[in-house]
C-alpha cells in the first residue's frame, strides 16, 4: 500500500479526532500576553493550561532581559553546533550555574527537553547494558528507549516491590551481558501530580548497583525548600547520579540541562548526537534562562505564591468532594467519569457559558470511561480565581451526573469558531 494512501484511512489514535476537534480541543489558540487570563476565541477566558509555574514568562524583568539580549545579539548567535562554532561564555555560564543550584558538579545545557531526555539515553547506553523504568514515564524516556539498543525492564508505577524484582532481575542480565543497570523515573509525574519514590529507589543502592536517572520537568522550581526538585524534597540530591530538567516549565523558556559529575557530563557532551549535529541554542534564549534561574534562586515569594494557590485550589477540590488523586505537586488533576462525548460537552460547557479553559485528558492517555481535567495552577493567579472555578466546576460536575452532556454525536464545533 502507498504510504500516502494509508494515512488517509488510519490517522492514529489522536488523529483521528482532528476533522471534531482541530482548533478547539486540539491546537486551541490562547491569545494576549501570558497571564492567568488570556484570549480563547476572541473572549477572556480564566486559563489554568500553562506550565508557567513561577509566573515568569511574562515578568517585566524577564522580558527586559529577553529584549535586551535579542537587541544586543539578534536570534542566530552563535552559528553552527557547539562544538564546531557555538560555543560562548555565556553558554558555559548558565552550565556553572546550573550545575551549581542542582548540587552537581557540572552540567550540559541542551536545546530541548524532549530531544534532550531521549538522546541522554541513546548516548549514555549500550546493547550490554538494562534499564529499569518506571511505566508512566514520559514519552521522551520513552523514545529515548526505543533508540537506545539497552535491554529494558518496566515496573509499575511507583511499585517499589516490583521495582525490586526488576532490579534482582536486570542485575542478573547485565552481569551475564558485562553491561551496567539505568534506572529511569520522574520527580513529578506530569499527568497526575505524584512523586516519584526517589527516597525508596535511592535506598535500593544499598543493595543493587545501578545509576538513577531521574526527569525532574515538573519539580525544578516548584520543589523542594530553595526550589532544586524532587531531589532536595526527600533529601537525596546528592543519590541522584544524572538530574535533568527542562526549562518549558518554571524557567518559563526554551532548552533543558543534564546534571552530573564532571566525567559523565564531559562523555555527554561530546556523545549526544541532538546535541553534536544541531545548533546551539541562540544567545537571547541563554541569557535570558541566566536571568530566570537567578530569580528562581533569588525570589521566593514567587514559590510561595505558587503553594499559595495550590493548596487553596486542591483543599477547595477536595472540600468539594472532587477526586484529585494523589498528586503532591502543583500540577491538580481532577477525575470524573465519562465517555469521549460527555468529556468534549463538558469543556465545552467550562469554556463557553463559564470561561474556564483547562486541559481535557482521556482515552488513550487514560483507561476508556474516564475523564481527566489538568489544573496547572502558578503564581500568576489569584485566590479569586481558584474561587471562580471550583464554583464552575461544581455546576459543570452536576450536569456530567444527571447525564446532559450526554448526547449522540460531538457537537459541531466549527459553528462556534471565530
Amino acid at each position: 500500500m502507498d504510504i500516502f494512501e494509508r494515512i488517509t484511512t488510519d490517522r492514529g489514535p489522536i488523529g483521528q479526532y482532528q476533522k471534531a476537534g482541530h482548533g478547539y480541543f486540539a491546537f486551541p489558540k490562547l491569545e494576549g500576553e501570558l497571564s492567568a487570563r488570556m484570549k480563547f476565541r476572541g473572549k477572556e477566558v480564566l486559563t489554568w493550561s500553562l506550565n508557567n509555574y513561577l509566573g515568569l514568562g511574562n515578568h517585566p524583568e524577564v522580558r527586559k532581559a529577553d529584549a535586551k539580549a535579542a537587541a544586543e545579539y539578534g536570534m542566530a548567535y552563535p552559528m553552527g553546533a557547539r562544538m564546531m562554532s557555538g560555543q560562548t561564555r555565556k553558554h558555559e555560564e548558565l552550565e556553572r550555574a546550573l550545575a551549581d543550584f542542582v548540587q552537581k558538579e557540572d552540567a550540559f545545557l541542551l536545546n530541548y527537553g524532549y530531544q534532550g531526555m531521549s538522546s541522554i539515553i541513546d548516548a549514555l547506553t549500550t546493547r550490554n547494558d538494562v534499564i529499569v523504568y518506571d511505566s508512566e514515564s514520559h514519552a521522551c524516556i520513552l523514545d529515548g528507549m526505543r533508540m537506545s539498543l539497552a535491554k529494558r525492564f518496566v515496573f509499575p508505577h511507583n511499585n517499589m516491590e516490583n521495582l525490586e524484582k526488576q532490579l534482582d532481575r536486570a542485575t542478573k542480565r547485565a552481569e551475564q551481558q558485562g553491561g551496567g543497570v539505568l534506572v529511569i523515573t520522574e520527580g513529578v509525574f506530569g499527568m497526575a501530580g505524584d512523586l516519584g519514590d526517589l527516597k525508596k529507589i535511592t535506598e535500593f543502592k544499598n543493595k543493587f548497583k545501578f545509576r538513577l536517572l531521574v526527569d525532574d520537568a515538573h519539580g525544578f522550581g516548584t520543589m523542594g525548600a530553595t526550589g532544586m526538585g524532587t531531589g532536595e524534597h526527600f533529601g537525596v540530591q546528592d543519590k541522584i547520579d544524572l538530574y535533568f530538567s527542562t526549562f518549558a516549565k518554571s524557567m518559563a523558556g526554551i532548552g533543558a540541562f543534564i546534571a552530573s559529575d564532571k566525567e559523565v557530563v564531559d562523555f555527554l557532551r561530546y556523545n549526544m548526537r541532538s546535541q553534536t549535529f544541531a545548533k546551539s541554542l541562540p544567545m537571547p534564549m541563554v541569557i535570558g534562562a541566566l536571568k530566570r534561574l537567578e530569580m528562581l534562586k533569588t525570589m521566593p515569594e514567587l514559590r510561595e505564591k505558587l503553594w499559595e494557590v495550590v493548596n487553596a485550589l486542591q483543599t477547595a477540590l477536595k472540600e468539594e468532594g472532587f477526586d484529585i488523586g494523589v498528586t503532591e505537586s502543583p500540577v491538580t488533576p481532577v477525575y470524573m467519569h465519562g465517555g469521549l462525548v460527555e468529556a468534549t460537552n463538558l469543556i465545552l460547557d467550562l469554556r463557553e457559558n463559564y470561561n474556564i479553559f483547562c486541559s481535557m485528558v482521556i482515552y488513550p492517555v487514560i483507561p476508556k470511561g474516564d475523564i481527566l481535567l489538568r489544573l496547572i495552577p502558578t503564581a500568576m493567579h489569584s485566590l479569586d480565581d481558584v474561587k471562580e472555578t471550583i464554583a464552575a466546576f461544581k455546576v459543570c460536575n452536576e450536569k456530567l451526573k444527571s447525564g446532559e452532556y450526554k448526547t449522540e454525536t460531538f457537537q459541531d464545533i466549527s459553528k462556534l469558531r471565530v
